[in-house]
């Protein structure tokens, strides 16, 4: 518990690309070897669920697309799928570019801030405006501390015995009951605003809203299941995502050399103009900065699932409910798929070099039938926050700030991540409180 990356990485260093240890009478196998990581998600994906951490995840989201199994995640991925096709994605990107214009009035040059606040602040601003078509600006600080609040609790619900421990009132307990409510208000409370609106509304909540399933009697969601799709994309869409731009900006200071690349590129594309989504492609080097940020520091830093019968991984056969365990933070870092793995390189990320290398030694995103669904979504809105922001501010890394991640659900920064801002434009834009 006190290192859980450190830990993995012994077992792969000790035993090699498969391995076992229990916690408590939960007997897990560690996998850290391409090949098996492919049988898990997606040769044998039909013989294994989600594991625990999802499992206890489910007090907070309900069973939403990222918890849910089988028949139910089928259904909910096919009614959730058009809100993330192309031409949705390239129309949530405007929101993105607005957001950092916002940036502008807040941020002054010289003063210093956590950036991974201000990550999480973006990134929750640009959510609820493609989620719910609102801002949900005023409720930013509520739900932060909220969230804080629920991430904490996982230490103690991932424990053996964990599953008790929610109905024992202690004061973390409590906490976590109080902070769960005040999620719920909020999300019923927007849903609720969508239903009685009569004005027509293009955002991802009425989209769902309005879902038929074709194959299932047109049937649609009902206001149970709307709060668990809509709470698991507002949290799941801006918790990883400010997590790798809190990451990326951490990077690009300590490295400015590659920093002075990125901003060249920027010129060279943009100029003066903000990003638009048909700049994603042009973006290039961007790009490649954020894969590098996604290797050394992936948010999801771990993948759990438990068998749901016995299966074959390689030599050895695993009994039904084991978990077993990948870790995209070990596996990025090995050497034998990224030369030289603990260096910043963005330009290690040539078609040549991803065309020798296997596909699961990089997978950020997961993979199978349930990867990521917002996968594109996420790239979109980093490339063009990283290029909007790069364009407009340096970031540059405090002395006397703590770079130690913290790997809980998603792998964040520690609190204290403090950077000191710099502007590079002389007058600020107007605040762009809508996008009428």
């Amino acid at each position: 518990m006190r290192d859980r990356i450190g830990f993995l990485n012994q077992q792969a260093q000790r035993y090699g690309d498969i391995s076992t240890f229990s916690i408590g009478k939960n007997r897990t196998v560690f996998i850290n070897h391409p090949d098996l990581i492919k049988e898990v998600l997606v040769t044998n994906a039909q013989s294994f669920h989600k594991g625990r951490g999802l499992e206890r995840a489910k007090k907070v989201l309900g069973n939403g697309l990222l918890t849910s199994e089988d028949e139910i995640h089928l259904t909910q991925r096919r009614l959730i799928q058009p809100a993330f096709h192309r031409e949705r994605i390239a129309a949530y990107g405007t929101i993105a570019t607005v957001a950092v214009l916002n940036l502008d009035r807040e941020w002054r040059s010289g003063i210093t801030v956590d950036i991974t606040v201000e990550m999480f602040r973006l990134t929750l601003g640009i959510v609820g405006r493609t989620l719910f078509g609102a801002d949900i600006e005023q409720e930013a600080a509520e739900i932060l501390e909220v969230w804080q609040d629920l991430i904490a609790s996982f230490n103690w619900s991932m424990m053996p015995f964990g599953a008790a421990w929610e109905y024992i009132p202690t004061p973390g307990s409590l906490r976590f009951r109080k902070a769960r409510k005040r999620l719920d208000d909020l999300v019923y409370g927007l849903i609720k605003q969508h239903e009685e609106d009569k004005v027509p509304r293009t955002d991802l909540l009425a989209m769902l809203i309005s879902a038929r399933d074709d194959e299932n009697n047109n049937k649609q969601m009902d206001t149970e299941q709307l709060r668990d799709e809509a709470l698991t994309i507002m949290m799941a869409g801006h918790e990883t995502t400010a997590n790798a731009l809190s990451w990326t900006w951490v990077l690009l200071s300590q490295h400015p050399d590659v920093m002075q690349k990125l901003y060249t590129e920027i010129l060279f594309v943009l100029g003066e103009r903000l990003p638009t989504y048909e700049d994603t492609s042009r973006l290039v080097y961007t790009r490649k900065v954020i894969s590098e940020s996604l290797r050394l520091f992936p948010p999801a830093w771990a993948i759990g699932r438990r068998a749901i019968a016995e299966v074959t991984l390689g030599e050895y056969t695993i009994p039904k409910d084991t978990i077993v365990l990948m870790s995209p933070s070990v596996t990025h870092r090995d050497a034998r798929w990224f030369k030289d793995p603990h260096v910043f390189d963005p330009d290690r990320w040539t078609e040549e070099e991803e065309a020798i290398r296997p596909k699961f030694a990089y997978f950020p995103f997961g993979g199978g039938p349930r990867t990521c669904i917002g996968e594109q979504f996420a790239w979109m809105e980093m490339i063009l926050l990283i290029a909007a922001i790069s364009q407009r501010w340096n970031i540059a890394l405090s002395p006397d700030a703590k770079v130690e991640q913290d790997p809980v659900i998603t792998l964040r920064p520690k609190p204290g991540l403090w950077m000191t801002l710099e502007s590079k434009i002389t007058k600020p834009g107007p605040r762009y409180g809508s996008l009428d």
